[in-house]
């Protein structure tokens, strides 16, 4: 009895699944192929994206997903979207951050692109999603600037002034007043010079001599015409004319000064004079500063003769040679008190006009002075 009742329960169980396997598989069949809203391959509606350029996106598809069996999507026309100002140019967010045809299309499969033509980049940068308009033009705001930048300001009298270099200066050194003590007697000496002119050019004036034994010994005064050549140089051109209790002299005078390498100042002039005669004068001097007030100043300076002078105790050749230190302390600028010491030494027939005159040819000299800058 028990195997009858165990047979006739199970038969209809049996029936039962089978009949509702078979309802479910069409049901199965119909779901798979239905296309799912959230994974489906239709193309994205780029236009409903603010903010974004889509001039150089058309055509462009999502891949498929890796669980679906439908056909990848075909080429469609994109319906552009409407754009209110659609006639202005391609601004560079457009141009630089969504132009994709610089990309590799190969290497992206089911991307499909189609050709954009490049718009030329401006010439200034933006930053990526934003638009830029034209460039402002019209009238100013009432509230701008003036034209000159004045701002109802009234002008200051320097806008006068003339440009740097026309306007005329004059300047006056007097670089030694200095009194001497040597073997050959005590004395009083001066070195000026002085200008007035433009940078260009220039009216110069130098004036040197001493005078010993209570009497003037030499002097000399110079006109010169200086003319700028180049930066820190010039070139000169005038007379000369020496006096004291010698004869006096006139010279032609033509050369050259200027700042050298290192900062040495230089002064090279040649002279022509009546009879034949000639001379050439060679200077140099330099400034070491120990402060900004202390400045000791060594002086170089040469002279040679074409032809003797004996009137005036000059030999031909290389007649004489200085050199001297002198250290000054600039109480200011224009005033600075000095002490120094100065050797001076005569060659061939210079320094014999000078034994006969009872003086040597090698002399040191102990000197004290003041210089003036006005």
């Amino acid at each position: 009895m028990k195997m009858h009742r165990r047979g006739t329960s199970i038969v209809p169980l049996r029936s039962t699944l089978l009949a509702a396997l078979l309802l479910a598989l069409p049901l199965a069949a119909v779901a798979q192929s239905t296309p799912a809203s959230s994974g489906s391959t239709a193309p994205m509606d780029m236009s409903a994206m603010p903010g974004m350029d889509h001039a150089g996106m058309h055509g462009m598809a999502m891949p498929a997903t890796a669980g679906s069996t439908a056909k990848p999507a075909t080429k469609a026309p994109v319906k552009k979207a409407k754009r209110p100002h659609a006639t202005a140019t391609p601004t560079p967010s457009s141009a630089g951050a969504h132009d994709t045809s610089g990309m590799d299309r190969g290497s992206t499969p089911g991307m499909s692109h189609s050709p954009t033509p490049a718009a030329p980049a401006p010439s200034g940068h933006a930053m990526p999603g934003m638009t830029m308009g034209p460039m402002q033009g019209g009238r100013a705001p009432a509230d701008a600037r003036s034209g000159d930048y004045s701002d109802g300001i009234a002008a200051s009298p320097a806008h006068e002034l003339h440009m740097h270099g026309s306007a005329p200066a004059g300047m006056l050194l007097v670089d030694r007043l200095e009194a001497f003590h040597g073997r050959d007697g005590n004395g009083q000496s001066w070195e000026a010079e002085g200008w007035y002119g433009n940078d260009a050019d220039k009216l110069w004036l130098r004036s040197e001599g001493e005078r010993s034994n209570g009497r003037l010994e030499d002097g000399e005064v110079e006109m010169l015409w200086n003319h700028a050549v180049a930066a820190f140089w010039s070139t000169q051109l005038g007379v000369r004319h020496d006096f004291g209790g010698s004869p006096q002299r006139e010279w032609a005078a033509f050369g050259v000064q200027g700042l050298a390498p290192y900062w040495f100042e230089v002064e090279a002039t040649a002279y022509v004079g009546p009879s034949g005669r000639t001379a050439a004068r060679l200077r140099a001097d330099y400034e070491l500063l120990f402060t900004q007030r202390l400045i000791l100043q060594p002086e170089f300076e040469m002279n040679l003769h074409g032809r003797s002078d004996p009137a005036r105790g000059i030999g031909s050749g290389l007649s004489d040679a200085k050199l001297g230190l002198r250290l000054r302390y600039e109480i200011r600028r224009e005033f600075a008190p000095y002490i120094g010491v100065v050797w001076t030494r005569r060659f061939g027939a210079t320094a014999d006009f000078a034994r006969a005159d009872h003086q040597v040819a090698l002399d040191r000299q102990w000197v004290a002075g003041v210089r003036i800058r006005f």
